[in-house]
């Protein structure tokens, strides 16, 4: 390893800082850590938030020792007059007073932004409705297994512009990509992967053509040196092939790609590129479970292809147990396994992942915040996926009956039992299960009527089931 060598972009990109009025809205994960540097760096930092001085607590103070202006409470987006004012991912890009302080001249800009903007090495970025965190995942230790420095971030949940400076240009990133993150992004990463694309996030976007337009930031801005991977069973993402502006792969769990990976009829995987094709593993040594898994694997190799050997992809493959809220496998008690889909935001998240993975008949708890997206699909799913059904949250309504519209429905098939609280769906689960069962939380809906996120959703499922007593 040669010496590390200093980004000089990023100096004096900070340089520049130096004496301006910068703000950040929203002092949540991706903006805390820059509102600490900008400080440090000599900006003059302000930083707003809904939320009251009472419920940031010992956060308020520290950052006021920094020198930082606090805009707190409803009123927190008023007088937005700064130079630079850093958006936080989930605040739309459209908000009225972001768009007037852009016409009054200032920079509206976001972490990603400028993170792509200064990074001196090869950037690989994952977009997409499901499979997000998965893919982006599986490609950083791709990438590990091949030597590589590897800087993980985005939408994942760690910001990276804090690193920049310190990143080598023989290092890579591998990014997750919201569609809140891309709207207003003009810079497209060397190389980019879209898993699908299905309705999702309709509570921001005013309609599924802006939330396509936003993923489409991913490749539009690329170079012809770049790559995009698409799935070419997903009709929004295959459709995009004809504007790819660099190579274009694609992957498919039900066809040879021209160029990409794909899972042959004989259930091994393999890589065409060029007039190769290279026959990787059986589909059965890939540990992490489920059809959708597979997907995942078939994008992030054809990502990496040509950088990763064969037995680095095959090492990853046989060892990656898959990401903590997907589908994990929380305990066996009883004879019951009871497994933890929290990241099962959406109807479709769920319908490829609980829904699809097991051999038998599984109990789902499911219900949580609204996002306006119809739960017509999942409702025919379960009948004939769900033994038993316990709902939960704002949307329990909204299941509850497209599961009683669905073609297959019969009385009691499945049973539906409603819960007001984690607490009591699990109680209701314990007591209706019997040994040979599976019980999955994954809610097809947000989480943001009962807990801030999913992670939270899901650590709190998995506490609540490891305290479950043996008898």
């Amino acid at each position: 390893m040669g010496e590390r060598k200093v980004n000089t972009k990023a100096q004096r990109f900070y340089e520049s800082m130096k004496g301006k009025t910068v703000t950040f809205c929203g002092i949540g994960g991706s903006n805390l850590p820059l509102i600490r540097i900008f400080a440090k760096k000599g900006a003059v930092v302000t930083a707003r938030d809904k939320r009251s001085r009472e419920k940031l607590g010992a956060l308020a103070q520290e950052l006021e020792s920094l020198g930082v202006t606090l805009f707190l409470g409803d009123a927190y987006l008023e007088n937005l007059t700064e130079e630079v004012i850093f958006r936080t991912p989930g605040m739309s890009f459209y908000l009225p007073e972001l768009t007037q302080a852009r016409q009054r001249g200032s920079v509206v800009t976001s972490e990603m932004e400028v993170f792509f903007d200064l990074c001196p090495c090869k950037i690989y970025a994952v977009t997409g409705s499901d499979g997000k965190t998965t893919t982006t995942t599986i490609l950083s230790r791709l990438l590990e297994a091949a030597g590589k420095t590897v800087h993980l971030g985005g939408n994942i949940g760690r910001p990276l512009l804090p690193d920049v400076e310190e990143m080598d240009p023989e290092d890579v990133a591998v990014v997750e990509l919201s569609s809140f993150q891309l709207i207003s992004m003009r810079r497209s990463p060397d190389v980019a992967v879209i898993t699908n694309l299905s309705p999702n996030h309709l509570d921001v976007h005013k309609d599924m053509q802006e939330y396509v337009d936003a993923k489409k930031n991913i490749f539009l801005h690329q170079n012809a040196f770049s790559r995009t991977v698409v799935n070419l069973e997903n009709p929004v993402t295959a459709a995009f092939l004809p504007e790819i502006r660099g190579i274009s792969a694609g992957f498919s769990r039900k066809r040879r790609p021209q160029r990409g990976a794909y899972l042959r009829p004989d259930g091994m995987l393999a890589v065409v590129w060029g007039e190769t094709e290279t026959e990787l593993f059986p589909v059965g040594e890939i540990r992490v479970p489920g059809d959708h898994n597979v997907e995942n694997f078939l994008a992030a190799i054809s990502a990496i292809w040509g950088e990763v050997s064969p037995e680095q992809i095959r090492q990853v493959a046989s060892s990656f147990c898959g990401v903590p809220h997907r589908n994990e496998l929380v305990r066996e008690l009883n004879g019951v396994r009871w497994y933890n889909d929290s990241i099962g935001t959406s109807p479709t998240r769920t319908e490829k992942g609980a829904l699809s993975m097991y051999d038998r008949k599984i109990i789902l708890i499911a219900g949580g915040y609204d996002k306006h997206i119809p739960y017509d699909s999942l409702g025919e799913k379960i009948p004939g996926r769900v033994k038993k059904l316990v709902l939960m949250g704002a949307t329990a309504d909204k299941i509850y009956n497209a599961v009683l519209n669905a073609p297959d429905y019969k009385e009691g098939s499945p049973e539906i039992f409603r819960a007001s609280s984690m607490e009591e769906a699990v109680k209701i689960c314990k007591e209706i299960s019997v040994p040979g069962d599976i019980v999955s939380l994954s809610p097809a809906s947000a989480s943001f009527d009962l807990y801030p996120n999913f992670e939270a959703r899901g650590e709190h499922f998995r506490r609540l089931v490891e305290s479950l007593p043996e008898a």
